[in-house]
């Protein structure tokens, strides 16, 4: 597997992981995926695209902590 530019990161390539995940088309940079009704384990479906498409791994404690699209660009920025 080749190393990904994590700095390409973008809100709207992470909330679009979130919108293909949820089947949902209402994910805004701000939006809690738990409150949309994602769950635990659909969490890891948005973790496994996170580490394909930008190269970082996060934990579900990462994600926990920061739910939106927003807050795990600012963690993949961090662990880039």
């Amino acid at each position: 597997m080749s190393s990904v530019d994590t700095t390409s990161a973008d809100v709207e390539g992470v909330a679009e992981i979130f919108r293909r995940v949820l089947e949902s088309s209402d994910v805004e940079p701000d939006s809690d995926f738990f409150l949309l009704g994602g769950d635990s384990l659909i969490a890891t479906r948005v973790l496994s695209a996170v580490a394909r498409t930008y190269g970082v791994e996060l934990t579900f404690d990462d994600f926990a902590l920061a739910p939106t699209p927003a807050g795990l660009v600012r963690l993949i920025a961090t662990a880039g």
